[in-house]
């Protein structure tokens, strides 16, 4: 008798099959084809790169690094988005928070043939050498490195220091592997990078296989796309669909200032924990204003941002 895992493992199986069939007789350039891409992320309505993966700006990758993890992680729940989130992972460096846009990769078991095939029309698209270097190949700076090894961990270390080193000249951030990685000594010593895997060990990586690159991504029981807003630290890993960025983020800085400004008047005896806790009155929300303004240089939001999330209930 089926139970919801199971029909959930069927599904996941059935779109991988669909997955590697294209890229198997596509042609092969490995990617999920762009206008697929274009038709998944729709909601996206900014800029992108030129294989269609969403662009995600700099300047709010930088203000994600500021915000609440938690806040994130409830501001999606609301949003609806309850599968996001993946904990459980061994890290480099467990202090060192990192954040940026989702480069995405699908490995499995190796299969002779299928390899073949795969390492055969890669070269021919210009690729080079074995395929878990090709990802690598094509990340740009903000990026983080995300890859289904399918939990392997023996003979699934996907890097070492050398591919590490690499991997964070390209990117300046750090790889979310549902896999292993080898090294750890070397790769703590690349100033800057971070890693999150489910455990380290010596062996290199073998009989397994690059079968999906730039698509729709499993990691443990969360889903992420190619663009996603990656953000990481010892928690786990929160995947914030991109076009859901700039909104997780203005309303998490909010939180902050709210609850900043919260703190301060409770410790002054200017309000009881009642009033904060609960909705403001008219004279609470003049007030807050009032603070915020002597401080323009903690809000990053627009005035307009600032009026609708003023107008919410939910904050």
């Amino acid at each position: 008798m089926f139970n919801i895992r199971h029909m959930m493992q069927i599904r996941w199986c059935l779109m991988v099959f669909i997955l590697l069939t294209c890229f198997l007789n596509k042609g092969f350039s490995q990617y999920l084809p762009k206008e697929e891409l274009l038709f998944l992320t729709a909601e996206w309505k900014g800029e992108r790169f030129d294989d269609g993966r969403p662009k995600i700006p700099q300047s709010l990758l930088v203000r994600a690094m500021q915000i609440g993890f938690d806040d994130a992680w409830t501001i999606l729940r609301n949003e609806g988005y309850g599968n996001q989130f993946e904990g459980g992972w061994k890290v480099v460096h467990e202090n060192k928070p990192f954040v940026g846009r989702a480069l995405t990769a699908i490995y499995m078991p190796k299969r002779p043939d299928v390899e073949d095939a795969i390492l055969k029309r890669g070269h021919q698209k210009g690729f080079k050498g074995n395929t878990n270097a090709w990802p690598i190949e094509l990340l740009q700076q903000g990026d983080v490195y995300v890859a289904d090894g399918f939990g392997k961990v023996a003979g699934g270390t996907l890097i070492g220091q050398t591919l590490g080193t690499t991997i964070f000249n390209r990117s300046g951030t750090g790889v979310v592997f549902d896999g292993g990685a080898r090294d750890v000594d070397g790769l703590a010593e690349i100033e800057g990078f971070n890693a999150l895997v489910r455990d380290f060990h010596p062996s290199f990586l073998e009989e397994s296989m690059l079968v999906g690159l730039n698509t729709p991504t499993r990691i443990g029981q969360a889903i992420v796309l190619p663009g996603d807003m990656v953000l990481c630290n010892k928690e786990g890993v929160l995947f914030i669909p991109a076009h859901l960025a700039e909104k997780v983020v203005v309303t998490a800085e909010f939180i902050q200032l709210r609850d900043a400004f919260g703190k301060e008047r409770i410790q002054a005896g200017q309000y009881s924990v009642g009033q904060i806790d609960n909705q403001w009155d008219d004279a609470i929300k003049r007030d807050f204003l009032d603070w915020l303004g002597r401080r323009p240089d903690k809000v990053n939001m627009t005035k307009e941002q600032l009026d609708q999330l003023m107008q919410k209930r939910t904050w």
